[in-house]
């Protein structure tokens, strides 16, 4: 790779503010917060709207669509196609 054109790639810590969650991870995001970790050392810190632990897809709470009979339900309330 060449010098100089990268951003720097560090440990940055991400916080979850809705679930009340963070880890520490390594990242080329910045900022100008920082954070005492558990280990005793200072990282940046970057708050996200959402994440694993917070996501309705993770935490099993996701709403499933029903599609089946969407189709015919359409075709019951505005009629089937002529050239069908």
């Amino acid at each position: 790779m060449r010098e100089g054109i990268h951003p720097a790639y560090g440990p940055v810590v991400f916080r979850d503010r809705a679930a009340n969650y963070a880890f520490l991870t390594r990242s080329t995001m910045t900022s100008e917060k920082t954070i005492e970790w558990e280990d005793g050392q200072t990282y940046p810190v970057v708050d996200v709207e959402i994440s694993n632990v917070s996501h309705p897809f993770y935490t099993g709470t996701a709403r499933v669509l029903d599609t089946a009979g969407r189709v015919e339900r359409f075709e019951k309330r505005y009629g089937k196609r002529a050239g069908a």
